[in-house]
């Protein structure tokens, strides 16, 4: 292990959590691979230690080892140790009661972590009453209040009601709340938060981040903060651990690491970091660019309503909205989970219905919408998905997920699919040898990579990008951003970019729309939406917006506060 400047506990604080000469290695059919190498670091009560590092630098390797998480095929050796306790030793019994009770995770794809046929107020209850044990026993009506409670904390709109939801009744961001629900309601000591807030929006996630800063300081709580996110790092963490390669390469407190970076690989990853207004991609523009161009999308007055049941009015997710998307234009939509963004996407690709108003997708109304006539159009429009684990076939390889859109719509050879497939792969940074394995093989940053490959399998005209950079670190998010630019300048097509990162949106889109409780509030060119923007609502969109300085975003979170409060 690389020689790193360590910070021990203060004088008044105890180590909840001592990782000593951690290795984990993976037995695979081609030899072991060495995940994680000699680590060792601690984390004292009412801490915050943020782990950082490119997908495979064993990040979430290191966290799923602090609870006894890792596959069969995993080895380890060294120690965990959890209150004195060494989980990787610890009998099975032991390791259930030490989850939950000592510690909790929460993982980084909600749709993959809640059980779709149960409610989320019975997998809060589930825990609560899993370890309620040894005189302690709790009733199913005390399980659900505290699930209620749960809930609440996290910010769930009226969570009385919403506690007998199911996990797809919920947008993405609202899953991940629920998912930070579950890990808190036994109020463990030691909280592992991997990428904690990557489905949330600029002002939901300000709200977590709140939440969990009140739960170190008001509680004590200890948290291990896996993220790529170097503006939540920046906000979050007292100290920063950098991974690289299954390796520690640098330690030091979070001022510090932002202030004076050692390592060259640090270096990079704090360069790699997007700014708003920073390499604006519609910098010095004056007038719509593009707006000569053949109109591929055209919303006049759109309504999106999803029925009610059993006696409960409908929801309309999307409000009298108005825009356009030009051959060759990419538009930002951006807004907090449930403002409609998503839902705006999916009915251009033929997912969701509309109920009202005009929607016409590549010349086709879609209030008239019919599969068998839309199909021929489907090759024309690409769709990068929000979680890249859910919209993969978990019994297809990576390359035959990638290859579905070729053989569905082009007569293509066996030798011909697999060289496009290999072509597509390399093109989103993901060598050609991946297209063998299977998607619980990858990390989530090169699952979404991979969905980005077959989004752009058929070179379509219109690409759907929902949250596509949501799951990667700086350093690759930036080149899948570089290489979105070059491939998007090269071949022309029109995008939709979904996205909370309103730095990813600046870089990326030259007119951008802002969403609020499916209306659209205000849109204009991007560079003057972010610097000037004129609804209350997007200028809290911007002042949420963490920056990768703690000295600066210390300043920005008072402001932003100061603009909550009036004060």
């Amino acid at each position: 292990m690389s020689n790193v400047e360590t910070t021990a506990p203060g004088p008044n604080r105890t180590e909840v959590l001592k990782i000593e000469h951690l290795k984990v290695t993976f037995a695979t059919d081609s030899g072991d691979v060495r995940a994680v190498d000699d680590v060792s670091l601690s984390v004292a009560s009412g801490e915050v230690v943020a782990i950082v590092g490119e997908s495979g630098s064993g990040k979430t390797v290191t966290a799923k080892t602090i609870l006894g998480l890792l596959p069969e095929t995993a080895v380890s050796s060294g120690a965990v140790l959890i209150s004195g306790q060494n989980v990787i030793e610890v009998t099975p019994e032991k390791l259930r009661r030490i989850r939950g009770e000592d510690v909790a995770m929460v993982f980084q794809e909600p749709s993959t972590a809640l059980n779709p046929v149960y409610t989320v107020g019975w997998q809060i209850a589930e825990g609560l009453l899993a370890h309620s044990r040894d005189g302690r026993r709790i009733t199913k009506k005390e399980a659900r209040r505290r699930a209620i409670e749960a809930l609440g904390k996290v910010g769930i709109p009226e969570p009385e009601k919403r506690v007998d939801y199911y996990p797809h009744q919920f947008s993405g961001g609202q899953k991940q709340r629920v998912v930070i629900a579950c890990a808190l309601a036994l109020n463990p000591s030691l909280i592992v938060a991997d990428e904690p807030t990557t489905a949330l929006d600029v002002t939901v996630q300000a709200e977590i981040l709140q939440l969990l800063r009140e739960l170190r300081d008001v509680y004590g709580t200890s948290i291990v903060l896996i993220t790529h996110n170097m503006g939540v790092v920046a906000d979050l963490a007292d100290r920063v651990v950098v991974m690289y390669q299954g390796d520690v390469v640098e330690e030091a407190s979070a001022k510090t690491l932002f202030a004076q970076p050692r390592e060259d690989y640090t270096k990079k990853l704090l360069a790699a970091v997007p700014h708003l207004g920073r390499n604006s991609a519609s910098a010095g523009l004056t007038e719509r660019a593009h707006q000569g161009n053949e109109v591929l999308v055209e919303a006049k007055n759109l309504v999106i309503e999803y029925p009610g049941r059993l006696g409960s009015p409908g929801f309309r997710a999307v409000d009298d909205v108005s825009f356009t998307i030009s051959a060759g234009e990419v538009f930002g939509l951006v807004g907090e989970s449930g403002s409609g963004k998503t839902t705006i996407g999916r009915a251009i690709a033929g997912l969701n219905k509309t109920t009202g108003g005009s929607l016409k997708v590549l010349g086709y109304e879609m209030r008239t919408f019919n599969e068998r006539r839309f199909r021929p159009l489907r090759k024309d429009i690409g769709f990068v998905f929000q979680d890249p684990a859910a919209s993969f076939n978990p019994q297809l390889s990576i390359g035959e997920c990638v290859a579905e859109p070729l053989l569905i719509h082009l007569d293509l050879s066996p030798a011909e699919v697999r060289k496009r497939v290999g072509e597509l792969l390399e093109a989103v940074q993901l060598p050609a040898a991946y297209a063998a394995r299977f998607p619980h093989e990858l990390s989530g940053g090169q699952r979404q990579r991979a969905s980005l490959a077959r989004a752009l399998a058929l070179n379509p005209k219109l690409l759907i990008a929902d949250e596509p950079t949501s799951a990667l670190d700086v350093s690759v998010q930036a080149k899948v951003l570089e290489l979105f630019r070059e491939i998007q300048a090269e071949f022309g097509f029109a995008a939709l970019f979904v996205s909370h990162d309103l730095a990813v949106v600046d870089m990326l889109s030259e007119w951008v729309g802002v969403l609020y409780k499916g209306k659209l509030v205000e849109q204009g060119i991007g560079s003057t939406v972010m610097g000037n923007a004129t609804h209350p609502y997007t200028r809290k969109l911007i002042a949420s917006l963490p920056v990768p300085d703690p000295d600066e975003q210390a300043r920005r979170r008072e402001a932003h506060r100061a603009l909550l409060t009036g004060a």
